[in-house]
């Protein structure tokens, strides 16, 4: 993912919505029912030290259980591959955000370190297979020395598999979901419809931050493969969800011809990589002479013979 997707995902996990809906829809424990999630507080940049406000794609939030202070750790995960040793990570930041707390006197009436509720969001293509907890990290041994091990769950929303499972909210009011569908749509018009739900929940004067957000992100994630290059300006420059529904209504009517000629070019440009693989495999051509004979750059084919070699 760039840096731009990871940007405005970011944003709309820093509004108090996205943050509620979160917790009450996918957080399916008996405790959340005692979260006072009116108290919702984004933990601030310049409460955590050097060391977590690096993590730039991560987002504190902490919120009232009863008479102390619930801290949620939310680690956005964009890589298309699984981290083995994110467990690990999991501990490190934890431990970080503990060691603040420390610093900041913000313990409990009884001097306690707070809860913290660590949760991976994860949007990649595979399937997320790593351990869940450091302790299966740990290799086990014998004699009692397992009881030193540490012990640090976390909770892993697996985007792809949430959107693929029946057992999570669909049609419900929340924008978490709505998040995830969109980003697994199925189709142009059942991300159209998606964003018109979108701007229906969100009418309210106090989520107007939350639908520039959610404009941005549309406009960054899903417009770039959509949208005519003559027409990308003209969509940048809408901020309003509902302005963005509207045109994306309109103007899909007109997309379909462009999405297939996209289509056909995008095959026709992978059959020219596979002729070229074909021919840096089964002959002594040189890259220039594969290139005249593929319509590639020089450069594609120099690219493609040493990922071959690999």
């Amino acid at each position: 993912m760039n840096n731009q997707h990871d940007q405005s995902y970011k944003l709309l996990f820093s509004e108090p919505r996205t943050v509620r809906d979160l917790l009450t829809g996918f957080v399916r424990e008996a405790w959340v029912k005692q979260l006072d999630l009116d108290s919702l507080e984004k933990v601030s940049s310049t409460f955590v030290t050097d060391d977590l406000r690096d993590r730039e794609d991560d987002v504190i939030w902490r919120v009232r259980f009863g008479d102390e202070w619930l801290y949620v750790y939310l680690l956005i995960e964009f890589q298309s591959t699984v981290d083995a040793f994110m467990a690990l990570r999991i501990m490190t930041y934890v431990g970080l955000l503990y060691q603040d707390l420390v610093k900041q006197k913000k313990l409990t009436q009884s001097g306690k370190l707070p809860p913290v509720l660590p949760i991976v969001l994860y949007n990649g293509g595979k399937r997320w297979n790593a351990a869940r907890n450091v302790s299966e990290l740990v290799q086990p041994v014998p004699g009692g020395l397992e009881q030193y091990r540490p012990d640090l769950p976390y909770l892993l929303l697996d985007e792809g598999a949430i959107v693929a499972s029946e057992q999570w909210p669909k049609e419900t009011r929340n924008v978490v979901s709505a998040i995830f569908r969109l980003e697994y749509h199925r189709s142009h018009q059942d991300a159209i419809e998606l964003i018109g739900l979108l701007v229906q929940w969100l009418q309210a004067p106090e989520q107007t931050r939350l639908r520039r957000h959610f404009a941005l992100w549309i406009k960054r994630v899903l417009l770039p493969s959509w949208v005519p290059d003559d027409e990308e300006a003209e969509w940048q420059a809408l901020n309003d969800l509902n302005e963005v529904h509207n045109m994306l209504a309109e103007r899909a009517k007109q997309w379909p011809e462009h999405w297939k000629q996209e289509g056909r070019q995008e095959g026709e440009e992978k059959a020219r990589l596979e002729t070229a693989r074909n021919l840096i495999r089964d002959t002594s051509l040189t890259d220039e002479a594969i290139a005249s004979a593929t319509g590639l750059d020089v450069e594609q084919v120099t690219e493609l013979r040493t990922e071959l070699r690999h």
